[in-house]
């Protein structure tokens, strides 16, 4: 029996409220009995750190796991619907040889829906010929799904993927699977009106005033074997009143400061006197660099990654800004042109936060002055670094028609919801395995490690757990229909969603 899974992709990735639809292709050589044909769209948060050695065991690090199922949804596509009477879980049907096609479609939400615990297929992880098995998470946040995210290979990843298991009635008998990874890049919340003022960086520097030896010659060591009535040209005197040149550099954004995914950054970089001065100032190198912060944390191990992306860079420019002859407090502006045109790289996630992954994100600006001249081994060159703590947004708009709608609500809950910790439900916990394959609906979970499986709690009015306020209004709401951006993650290899290699990280 073989089985595939191929996905419908009409766009280069999906975000919320987008249907996300595929078909299954069974093929069956000969006739057998199947219990059913599940399809699950997933998404996985996984970490994996080394937690600190002991003293008394320096060569034995142990790893600490720790895995969010962020989103789960499941549909079962056979039997078909007028077979799933009450007690069809219990049955096995028979399927003859031949090649079928099953349909299926689900909808992405807009927050996540992180379980309080995971089934032990999903806590496993195999480094080598060694096995790991990943805690019960404890630490849960609400906040809109984050993106894809991949580049630490062995230590953190975000994964969504859609999975189909042929299952069989016979224990002894493997189930079929397959999997097929997507990207996936979320809606941007609703941006913050406009602040007065600016978000802005500042550095001083302050010149040395070689105006007094403007006509003096360098002397060597040579230079005292000669004789004495050799004439040196005199020096200049320095009026003691004089103060050394000194100069601000702003980088400046709006307020608050945002950027956004395949945009060009809105950036005013200013070049302020602040005493006179006798000659010009010189912008000599400029570079415009994005560093991303990546918090990883397994349960009580916690590291943080660093990546850059370079926008811009510019070197032995030379090129005079103002004059000498400007009052003091006169304002130059870097001409804009220099990173107009530079957007930032497709490769670029928003910024985001979810149960153990986050991502935040500064602007370098480093701004090279030179004075008094250009030429090398006689400028005075300085490099001046500023930096902007900035959030990045993806560019998907959210609908009209949604923010109508909360703005409408009663406010509780909004877009982008701030964390929360959540803790799982205190249940007794059985010391056998369950047996009984579990029903399945649109929004059940995994059933937890080391329980029989136990329905979700109903709610008034509801089949299932209630969805979060955003994804019930969005529920009718259609897909995106505009601007989608480019992201370009590192791809997922293909196959079980597992970390692959020994690579671990120490925090």
């Amino acid at each position: 029996m073989i089985v595939q899974i191929r996905l419908d992709k009409p766009h280069a990735h999906f975000t919320n409220l987008d249907v996300i639809s595929g078909r299954v292709l069974l093929r069956v050589p000969n006739t057998t009995n199947v219990s059913a044909i599940v399809v699950k769209l997933e998404g996985e948060s996984r970490t994996r750190l080394l937690a600190p050695t002991r003293p008394d065991r320096q060569n034995q690090a142990r790893p600490v796991l720790e895995v969010h199922k962020i989103l789960y949804k499941t549909q079962a596509v056979w039997p078909s619907q007028n077979l799933q009477d009450p007690a069809w879980q219990q049955k096995s049907f028979t399927i003859n040889a031949g090649q079928y096609e099953y349909p299926f479609q689900f909808k992405l939400p807009f927050n996540n829906a992180c379980v309080a615990a995971n089934s032990l297929a999903t806590n496993l992880n195999f480094s080598g010929l060694a096995m790991e098995v990943a805690k019960t998470p404890t630490h849960h946040v609400k906040q809109t799904l984050p993106p894809s995210l991949n580049g630490f290979p062995g230590e953190a990843e975000i994964r969504y993927f859609v999975k189909v298991t042929v299952n069989r009635p016979q224990f002894y008998k493997e189930n079929p699977r397959a999997w097929s990874n997507f990207t996936f890049l979320p809606i941007e919340p609703p941006r913050p009106p406009r602040a007065d003022g600016e978000a802005y960086a500042r550095r001083q520097h302050q010149f040395l005033d070689m105006s007094g030896d403007t006509g003096k010659r360098k002397q060597s060591f040579f230079d005292g074997m000669r004789k004495k009535d050799q004439a040196t040209t005199p020096t200049t005197p320095v009026s003691p009143s004089s103060a050394p040149p000194r100069f601000t550099v702003d980088a400046r954004l709006p307020n608050p400061a945002v950027l956004t995914c395949n945009e060009e950054i809105p950036l005013k970089i200013l070049v302020k006197s602040l005493s006179e001065r006798t000659k010009n100032v010189y912008l000599q190198s400029l570079q415009i660099e994005l560093i991303g912060y990546t918090k990883v944390r397994a349960h009580e191990v916690h590291r943080t990654e660093s990546n850059s992306w370079i926008i811009n860079t510019m070197s032995n420019m030379a090129i005079p800004l103002g004059d000498p002859t400007d009052p003091v407090g006169t304002e130059v502006a870097i001409n804009p042109e220099y990173w107009s045109g530079k957007t930032l790289p497709n490769t670029v996630a928003p910024s985001f936060e979810t149960c153990n992954i986050s991502r935040s994100y500064e602007l370098e600006i480093r701004v090279g002055l030179g004075y008094g001249t250009y030429e090398h081994g006689r400028d005075q060159l300085t490099v001046l670094p500023l930096r902007l703590p900035v959030k990045v947004f993806s560019g998907i708009k959210p609908p009209a028609a949604l923010l109508q709608a909360m703005a409408s609500g009663d406010g509780k809950l909004q877009p982008g919801l701030a964390p929360a910790s959540l803790q799982p439900e205190a249940g007794p916990v059985m010391p056998h395995t369950p047996v009984d394959p579990p029903p399945f609906s649109n929004n059940h979970f995994p059933p937890q490690q080391g329980a029989p499986y136990q329905p979700p709690p109903m709610a008034a009015g509801f089949e299932d757990a209630p969805p979060s306020y955003e994804d019930a209004v969005a529920q009718d709401l259609p897909p995106i229909n505009g601007y989608r951006g480019e992201y370009q993650p590192p791809p997922f290899p293909e196959g079980e969603p597992r970390f692959s290699g020994d690579e671990k990280r120490r925090p």
